[in-house]
């Protein structure tokens, strides 16, 4: 067994394609090395700003030998009494075989002329030579960069090569124009602290003789050490750092020793909200901001860079970048100040400036339809009159920080500006805090809107634009989707259902599409309704399986894509069909599913004979006791009558257990009708006793529909 050494030795790379390069190998590499029967016992991937790195270990000195089993001409073609013609002869030349080897097989197609070979395994060195280059030049990301006068791409210029098998270099060249770079046993250390090249006798030296020379290639650790240096450094200040994961990780790849040093910065530039003094640490500098304790909202004015320089220096290092992140917050306060100048509300004018979409209109725009949508929402929800007008201010005021300079500057602090701007400005904290809620969720892991201000005119503005984008006829395809309809709309979902809001959706979308068409008879407003509800019912499946963890044919039951009065009733109470999904789920589980199934399924698939709408669920409405002939009808009749008080209850508090153990009660009495001493014929001779009978079943299916639609139900 041996080890193999592969290093990409260049210029700075940007820091994400470091992380990608490797991700990207980690999938290419291993597959290469199967497919040509090469499989080591461990394969290591390293990188740093300058160089990407593979260590194979335990890898097979050269491939096993192999058998081959090769198809040749049919038998027939290939002897003509008894003797080869030049199709075998041919064959077996090409396969370095004799005649005497073949062997005559029968298939479906006839007989035809096999031959079994013998494949002698190839050197490891030699098939590495030929995978090296694609693995290289296979690599994909943005931005790629020619230099020289050749036409090789890459990141940035590629400097040395170093391709070891154990102690022997293989030989590999990559030909850029009149350049060429070709494979050494010769690396970089840091180009700092260990600024002469390096020569590796083997390749099993490779992680500890690079740390020698001040490169930690080992990404997780190099991680771990700055994290560690991090939180020291912070509490030697009597602090605690803050530690994003995406700053953690983009810092990891722009050093390869890393030193992390104090700075600090003038106590005046606190005054500033800490939202922009840390977009500007993380975005600009890649700092660490410091609070004074972990659960602390404040800044100390202090905070942490991770050097790549000279440990010994860490002063005159922490003194530049002090400065640097001096005249950054000076820009900032000086937006911050300017932007307090006048109040919030008078930046809303400001945004007729502004183009949400060209054919929609402006901002200021944008943000009337919102108002709207607002109070149509506020209409449904019992909201007190100062809270409807809370509302109204809110939504005015909801977009107007995007014409203020510090937005211009940090378009991730939308919202959060507002709210501080509208407290500056006298707004009531409910409108401020509900201008930056209504930005929430931004992501999957997102918090949501707390405040009810904030959650309704969160959905009044997700609402305007998915009515918008679909009405423009730009709807989400594949994995495109500029505008984030499908977050927007899952946004909506999970806000409405985390606060229970017993909103509407079905008679929202209706009001909007009208408001939206009016005037655009280009439109139709029936398919622009049509497609929005496919995409809500599409997300609410979504959502119930992948967050909520409901099985997909419950899913099915509730929301029963085909069937018209499920589709919209899943729209017009989206905690209805989230309470009976999760219901369902639960029933599955302790076995009470499974007490009504066989039942309710049986008396469904019988039904569908009759002609008995879906939604009747008194019995005295069309069911004749005067027709009976068996006591099982009555004791069926009857138990319907019961079911429905339990039934109206179940829909009007959302509590199917009732619903369910009602059904579970007339469960054994439906069975008596069906298979008991007093069982009927459902499909009898006479027409109104058969439709008598259908009717029964009928109801019974039609009370088990306000739960759900039990044919979509797998039994399990």
């Amino acid at each position: 067994m041996a080890t193999f050494l592969l290093e990409v030795g260049t210029e700075e790379l940007p820091a994400s394609f470091v992380s990608d390069a490797i991700a990207q190998w980690q999938t290419t590499v291993p597959a290469a090395l199967e497919a040509q029967a090469l499989v080591p016992e461990a394969i290591e991937f390293y990188g740093t700003p300058r160089r990407l790195a593979i260590l194979l270990k335990g890898l097979p000195e050269r491939q096993p030998d192999r058998e081959e089993e090769v198809k040749g001409p049919p038998a027939q073609a290939a002897f003509k009494a008894g003797k080869p013609t030049k199709a075998a002869t041919g064959f077996a030349r090409s396969r370095g075989v004799s005649v005497d080897d073949f062997e005559i097989r029968t298939t479906d197609k006839g007989d035809f002329v096999y031959v079994t070979q013998k494949i002698a395994g190839q050197p490891a060195a030699d098939i590495l030579t030929e995978l090296i280059p694609q693995w290289v030049l296979g690599l994909e990301g943005k931005r790629f960069m020619r230099w020289g006068d050749g036409d090789l791409k890459f990141p940035r210029p590629i400097r040395w090569l170093v391709a070891l098998l154990d102690r022997q270099v293989l030989p590999l060249t990559l030909e850029n124009g009149s350049e060429t770079c070709t494979s050494d046993r010769t690396t970089a250390g840091h180009r700092i602290l260990h600024p002469a090249t390096l020569t590796l006798s083997q390749a099993d030296d490779y992680v500890e003789a690079l740390r020698s020379a001040y490169v930690e290639v080992d990404l997780a650790q190099r991680r771990d050490t700055i994290l560690k240096q991090v939180e020291a450094a912070a509490q030697s200040v009597g602090g605690a750092a803050i530690v994003s994961d995406e700053l953690l990780a983009e810092v990891t790849n722009l050093v390869e020793w890393p030193t992390a040093v104090v700075g600090q910065f003038d106590e005046t530039f606190l005054d500033i909200p800490a939202e922009v003094t840390i977009m500007e640490m993380e975005s600009h500098q890649r700092y660490f901001p410091i609070r004074p304790e972990a659960a602390s909202a404040d800044l100390l004015p202090r905070f942490i860079t991770i050097s790549n320089g000279d440990p010994a220096k860490a002063d005159i290092i922490a003194e530049g970048n002090g400065r640097v992140i001096r005249a950054r917050l000076s820009d900032g306060k000086f937006f911050f100040d300017a932007d307090r100048a006048q109040p919030l509300a008078a930046y809303v004018p400001k945004l007729e400036t502004v183009t949400f979409e060209e054919r929609i209109g402006s901002m200021r725009d944008k943000t009337e339809r919102i108002r709207q949508i607002a109070q149509e929402i506020a209409g449904q929800l019992t909201l007190s009159a100062e809270q409807v007008q809370q509302v109204d201010r809110a939504a005015l005021l909801c977009k107007a920080d995007l014409v203020t300079q510090m937005v211009g500057e940090f378009p991730e602090l939308q919202g959060v500006m507002g709210q501080k701007y509208a407290l500056h400005s006298g707004e009531p904290t409910a409108v401020a805090n509900a201008i930056a809620q209504h930005y929430l969720p931004k992501g999957a892991e997102d918090a949501l809107p707390e405040s009810p201000i904030g959650q309704v005119v969160g959905i009044a503005d997700r609402l305007d634009t998915l009515v918008c984008i679909f009405g423009l006829g730009m709807l989400p395809t594949g994995s495109a989707d500029p505008f984030g309809l499908r977050r927007a709309a899952n946004a909506i979902i999970n806000i409405v259902w985390a606060a229970n809001l017993p909103i509407n959706l079905h008679e929202l979308l209706s009001q909007v599409v009208a408001a939206f068409t009016t005037g655009r008879e280009d439109i139709d407003g029936t398919q622009l309704y049509q497609q929005l509800e496919d995409f809500f019912v599409q997300r609410v499946r979504l959502l119930l399986q992948e967050t909520r963890g409901v099985d997909y044919d419950l899913v099915n039951a509730v929301l029963n894509e085909a069937d018209t009065d499920y589709r919209q009733r899943a729209l017009t109470s989206l905690l209805d069909v989230r309470d009976r999904a999760e219901f369902l789920q639960a029933v599955r589980q302790d076995g009470r599913l499974a007490a009504v199934y066989e039942t309710v399924n049986r008396a469904a698939k019988l039904a569908v004979k009759g002609d008995l709408d879906t939604v009747t669920l008194q019995p005295a409405d069309v069911v004749d006791p005067s027709r009976f002939e068996q006591a099982s009808e009555q004791a069926f009749y009857d138990s319907l009558q019961q079911l429905v008080p339990q039934t109206q209850a179940a829909q009007a508090e959302r509590d199917y257990g009732k619903l369910l153990a009602g059904l579970a009660q007339a469960a054994p009495i439906v069975s008596e009708f069906f298979d008991g001493e007093n069982s009927v014929l459902v499909m009898a001779e006479n027409a109104n006793i058969r439709q008598n009978r259908l009717n029964l079943l009928g109801l019974l299916r039609n009370h088990a529909r306000v739960l759900a639609d039990f044919g979509e139900i797998v039994k399990g």
